[in-house]
């Protein structure tokens, strides 16, 4: 058993202990806003398009900041960073509290107050991965990043039923500034974390360049991307399992259709997500495998077949297992992406190369929304779920047939 469950020691290193810790508690406390924005817009507005318009709100800094936020990682001492940019997201959070308790009313401000965690988000998020090297030896990072995903999507499980359980015990009204309370509380834990960490400057200069953090030093790290195989083609298979694969916006229309109401909808929307808790509670083995580039190819196959097949079932306890099952792949993909690109990439370039990374997270599971949307609307949901599953796994592996260098990485020693 000790073979097979979760490899625990990067806890024993007490830096990544508060990282992880910190990283947990807030991924949890999130979940609360998740869950409270989009009532409050929903109950502000009575429109779906206004609830829409919050994810674009949180897109669109994403994609500008996540490439910047990196590349400023790459320039500066990471803890300041992190600490800053935490801080921000976590004026965010305060902002929406605020808001709340005084029932401004404001669907603008809303969308403002979003933009805001986001950009704080988009800055963090690739400074908080760039550190874990820093903090654990090469051999141990696989087993760090496995208990960061693993937590993070234990939070994306009990976050929301929690959230639900405000939403249940008290009106609106007095629901939402306690969700938003709960979130900004529960995020003290992480700027905490931060505070405790070692200081974190710059390793490693580029020899002949001065470092900066502007437009050039983002091009450097794209044009570095480019011209590496390995991590071109792992960022390349991720996006295809994204957005050819990802089912969840078809999951309200099959409830209603195929099982018979909308109470199925939470088991499809948390399915995903217990099997990755699952396959990570269980990933001991995932430490010991060397050909990290040749198992992230097959972690992404599976997620397709396993999409596909969900798809195809009737029975909703068919369709939640299958779902499961995708998850824990996923959860070997995304542990074996961040390993390869973490331990291949120079130090000098981690910040920048985790903004692309934050940008592909980001944008790729809701350009995923777009195309399982559309496809339904066009053609039906099993051309949409089914389909798309099959086409992303077939891709996937003539991406690893055609352009070998991703399935022949090897860990490094």
């Amino acid at each position: 058993m000790a073979r097979w469950a979760i490899d625990v020691r990067p806890l024993r290193l007490v830096p990544y202990r508060r990282l992880w810790l910190g990283d947990a508690v807030a991924t949890y406390g999130y979940q609360f806003t998740a869950v409270a924005v989009p009532v409050e817009m929903f109950v502000l507005t009575r429109s779906s398009l206004w609830v829409g318009l919050l994810g674009l709100a949180g897109l669109v800094p994403l994609l500008i900041f996540g490439l910047w936020g990196g590349a400023i990682a790459d320039a500066v001492d990471r803890r300041r960073l992190l600490l800053v940019s935490s801080l921000l997201a976590w004026s965010g959070t305060l902002g929406l509290l605020i808001q709340a308790v005084l029932r401004v009313g404001s669907p603008t401000l809303l969308l403002v107050l979003v933009a805001v965690q986001a950009v704080g988000y988009a800055v963090s998020s690739p400074t908080r991965t760039a550190i874990i090297p820093r903090l654990v030896p090469a051999d141990l990072v696989p087993a760090a990043n496995t208990l960061r995903f693993t937590t993070g999507q234990a939070g994306l499980v009990f976050g929301p039923l929690s959230a639900g359980l405000i939403f249940a015990a008290w009106a609106v009204p007095v629901a939402l500034p306690i969700a938003y309370a709960c979130d900004a509380a529960l995020f003290s834990v992480s700027l905490w974390a931060v505070l405790r960490l070692p200081a974190l400057p710059p390793t490693e200069v580029e020899p002949g360049a001065v470092r900066s953090v502007g437009l050039r030093s983002v091009v450097d790290g794209l044009r570095y991307l480019a011209g590496t195989p390995v991590l071109l083609l792992s960022f390349a298979v991720d996006i295809v399992a994204m957005v050819l694969a990802l089912p969840r916006s078809l999951f309200p229309e099959v409830a209603a259709e195929r099982f018979g109401g909308t109470a199925a909808v939470g088991w499809l929307y948390s399915a995903i997500a217990i099997g990755s808790v699952l396959g990570g509670l269980t990933s001991g083995w995932i430490g010991r495998v060397r050909r990290q580039g040749l198992a992230l190819v097959a972690a992404v196959v599976g997620w397709g077949v396993a999409i596909a097949a969900a798809g195809l079932a009737r029975q909703l306890w068919l369709t939640v297992l299958l779902l499961a099952l995708a998850g824990g792949a996923d959860l070997v993909s995304a542990v074996f992406r961040q390993s390869i690109m973490l331990v291949y990439a120079p130090d000098r370039l981690r910040g920048r190369l985790q903004g692309v990374n934050t940008v592909v997270v980001a944008g790729g599971p809701r350009l995923g929304d777009l195309r399982a949307g559309a496809t339904a609307a066009a053609f039906g949901t099993g051309v949409a779920w089914v389909g798309g599953g099959i086409t992303a796994a077939v891709l996937a592996a003539l991406l690893a047939v055609v352009f070998p260098a991703l399935r022949r990485y090897r860990a490094q020693r």
